[in-house]
């Protein structure tokens, strides 16, 4: 009797540094890089009345309007872009932290702010895809395309072009390759699967692979998932950070938290950022970088330039 299906491919690499990590030699003799990464896709999520091909069906509704422009889904989106921007910012100034503002090309061409204050204010900008969307299946010309424009309107915004990319979900096959040949990318951060990042040679050129965390994330804020009150975020947050540096005594670490404006951003919800962002500021070891320095300072352990 045959068995069914076949085997991982050779190229998937599920076995990882195993019992031997690499010393991250985090600056300052940190045992933790901390990573703040807020999600910008106000304006970027499908929507028929802006000429996409369906409606948006997640956020906060978890409704699906077929066929019609949803002006209640759009509304939900706007709640980032027009209070939750300045809210989340504020509250990171206040304690000092400098995040990744992950941002999608065309909430950036509609709203210009969502990439200017972030950058003028120290934050990263880095790149988010165009719309809010997988790449899974996209046909190559277009995922090219897509990178340029969303490359082009960020840098325009912000100042300075990105650096970094990370795809909702899923990427495709292809987009790694293609972030490596548009030339200009030190990492993305489309993994989930380790606590430290990695080098990797693509298309004969070293990149970083920073990977990102779905648990440590507000996302579990949608109905169904996890968050309720802002302390179940901030206490699972603390109990992978606390159990993180436990491990960091013998082998550094890295951790990613991930928020949304939307999300994050509202009244009740925003005491847990408080929360996590009292408790970590307060503990010795810990590197809060935006990925951008994380991903240089990996490159500079293999004596690559930054």
């Amino acid at each position: 009797m045959s068995i069914p299906g076949g085997m991982p491919p050779a190229s998937r690499d599920l076995a990882g540094y195993g019992r031997t990590p690499p010393d991250p030699r985090w600056p300052d003799g940190a045992r933790l890089a901390l990573s703040f990464v807020v999600n910008v896709e106000e304006g970027a999520e499908l929507s028929i009345a802006s000429g996409d091909e369906r409606n948006e069906a997640v956020p906060e509704t978890r409704q699906l309007v077929e066929g019609h422009p949803d002006p209640c889904m759009e509304t939900h989106f706007a709640y980032g872009s027009r209070v939750a921007l300045w809210r989340v910012m504020d509250l990171l100034d206040g304690y000092g932290v400098k995040a990744t503002f992950s941002c999608c090309g065309r909430a950036v061409a509609v709203t210009p702010a969502l990439a200017a204050a972030p950058a003028a204010g120290g934050h990263e900008v880095s790149a988010h895809g165009w719309r809010w969307e997988s790449h899974a299946g996209m046909q190559e010309a277009t995922e090219r395309a897509v990178i340029a424009q969303t490359v082009a309107v960020l840098a325009a915004q912000a100042g300075t072009r990105p650096v970094g990319w990370h795809t909702k979900s899923a990427s495709s096959v292809n987009t790694r390759r293609l972030l490596v040949e548009e030339g200009g990318f030190l990492y993305d951060s489309d993994a989930y699967d380790d606590d430290l990042p990695r080098l990797v040679e693509v298309a004969g050129r070293p990149h970083v692979v920073l990977p990102y965390a779905f648990d440590t994330n507000d996302m579990r804020f949608a109905p169904g998932q996890g968050f309720v009150q802002p302390s179940d975020f901030s206490d699972y947050c603390i109990g992978a950070f606390d159990w993180l540096m436990r491990e960091a005594r013998s082998s550094p670490k890295m951790m990613s938290v991930g928020l949304h404006l939307r999300t994050i951003g509202r009244p009740g919800r925003i005491r847990g950022l408080e929360l996590l962002l009292d408790y970590v500021t307060r503990q010795p070891g810990v590197w809060i970088a935006r990925r951008r320095d994380i991903a240089a300072h990996w490159r500079a352990l293999s004596g690559l330039p930054a």
